[in-house]
């Protein structure tokens, strides 16, 4: 498992969803705010306060994602043609930590961060380790053979608390993925509603 078990609990409650979806997230029980004053009545947030937990709640979802990285995402998604927000879900969907975490390899998006880059994962037969990896359609992403029988895979993979998307081509039997094509907002099973046009006005203020 993720060292980071803690700081991706915090995130659920700093936004007072559950945004993985997780069985085990405190959301489930205690769904207010963190800290003294967490039960108190809820002020109206601002349109940059609706921005700004928009922009934080898509990124904490990805492994809470540096602001550098998450900033240029939104940047390299600009220069796509399409809609921006569209075009960020796409990037953000093709790396290379999400397609382990999406494939249920590993249970937590924390957890595959740490799988690919303890070197556990192969692409296209190569062995890769680098987390923001872009996989393109048509790659082939395959646990390593010594890393197959890691309990946290056997377990990962029987999970029901979420279904692998129909971008995805999963064959346990070879514990390899194939990435189908690049998802719109529409197809990627989030938990918890994403607004990236939000994220796209924060950014263009």
């Amino acid at each position: 498992m993720s060292k980071r078990e803690s700081t991706k609990y915090k995130i659920d409650r700093r936004m007072g969803e559950n945004i993985w979806g997780r069985p085990k997230s405190p959301v489930n029980r205690r769904s207010y705010n963190p800290g003294q004053h967490g039960q108190r009545r809820k002020g109206k947030l601002s349109d940059f306060g609706i921005q700004l937990r928009a922009k934080q709640k898509l990124k904490g979802f990805y492994g809470d994602l540096s602001e550098k990285q998450f900033r240029k995402t939104y940047e390299d998604a600009g220069r796509c043609r399409g809609d921006t927000g569209e075009n960020m879900i796409g990037l953000l969907e093709s790396r290379l930590d999400a397609i382990v975490y999406r494939a249920k390899f590993v249970p937590t998006i924390f957890s595959a961060r740490q799988f690919v880059n303890h070197g556990h994962v192969n692409v296209n037969g190569r062995r890769t380790n680098i987390q923001s990896y872009r996989c393109k359609p048509g790659d082939v992403i395959a646990v390593r053979e010594k890393s197959k029988e890691f309990g946290m895979v056997l377990e990962a993979t029987v999970l029901a608390e979420r279904d692998v998307p129909d971008y995805l081509q999963v064959d346990y039997s070879q514990m390899q993925v194939t990435y189908l094509r690049v998802p719109v907002l529409s197809d990627v099973p989030y938990a918890v509603q994403m607004e990236p046009n939000l994220v796209v006005e924060f950014y263009s203020r």
